[in-house]
């Protein structure tokens, strides 16, 4: 009997054709210092965040209408389907127990890695939304990217510290995989940059203080070359594949996102709530 594929590299397109959006999105202002930016209650009188941002409105391309498809590897984003088996994108085992193997097929399929390492996930809502003891955390709105080299690089070391070494002499790269847990989305989208017109001088380090470590991501600042995508009213079968480091400088290296407010958002849309997980592809011979 042929039963529906565990996955599958076609695109939803149910979903209703929409315009392009003209819509605030929040990018940094370099400044001469590198800035900062606490994860936690900062210390009396030190700001959360050294750096100022501001809106700037874009024009947000609906990607379900362009006569192209980004791919990871030219653009930084793609669009995959997938149906997935979890019942309960709340419940903490089920993720690590059923999702995480499904999401280490999808990158090995996107990358053609036979080692996937997934080493977090996120799920985002709004500041209300909490779901028995998990808590959401709100949309990410600053336009940003998860990674800069030297984090990521890091972040090698720490999954793997004793094969590190060698599984950087080849390509290493990092895939958040991002899937609405409700649909169809409505509310704060995810708002995607072209890789290929960013500058890496868009691209500002800054360092994130955790409570037990320091790490560090790309706050990005505005170029009015940055091309913007989104895929409106996503569906849970639907997932987005970012890429956020490449050590290989033929293929795009690094992309940005931002969740942004859509102004054609319904006044009775449902808050958004997605998933997000984080995985290194790594393509060692023998990984």
């Amino acid at each position: 009997m042929q039963t529906q594929p565990f996955f599958d590299t076609g695109v939803d397109t149910r979903a209703a054709a929409k315009p392009d959006v003209l819509a605030p999105v929040n990018y940094i202002t370099p400044g001469t210092r590198k800035p900062y930016a606490y994860e936690f209650d900062p210390p009396p009188g030190t700001p959360r965040r050294s750096a100022s941002y501001r809106d700037q409105v874009v024009r947000i391309r609906n990607a379900r209408e362009i006569d192209w498809r980004p791919c990871i590897d030219q653009h930084s984003f793609e669009m995959r389907y997938h149906r997935s088996r979890v019942q309960d994108f709340y419940d903490e085992a089920e993720i690590r127990r059923v999702y995480y193997p499904e999401i280490q097929q999808i990158v090995k399929e996107a990358t053609g890695a036979k080692r996937v390492e997934i080493f977090d996930h996120t799920v985002r809502g709004n500041e209300q939304s909490v779901r028995g003891a998990v808590k959401i955390q709100e949309p990410a709105s600053r336009v940003h990217n998860d990674y800069t080299p030297q984090s990521a690089i890091r972040r090698v070391h720490d999954i793997a510290p004793v094969e590190a070494e060698r599984l950087l002499q080849y390509r290493v790269v990092e895939i958040n995989v991002w899937r609405p847990i409700s649909g169809p989305l409505q509310s704060f989208p995810l708002g995607l940059i072209d890789a290929r017109t960013i500058h890496p001088h868009d691209l500002v380090a800054t360092d994130l203080i955790y409570r037990d470590r320091i790490g560090e991501i790309y706050y990005v600042a505005h170029n009015p070359a940055h091309e913007w995508y989104y895929y409106p009213d996503m569906t849970p079968q639907e997932v987005l594949l970012l890429k956020c480091f490449d050590n290989d400088t033929t293929r795009a290296q690094f992309g940005a996102h931002a969740a942004f407010k859509d102004p054609n958002t319904p006044p009775d849309a449902r808050a958004r709530e997605s998933i997000e997980v984080r995985a290194f592809a790594f393509l060692a011979p023998g990984a």
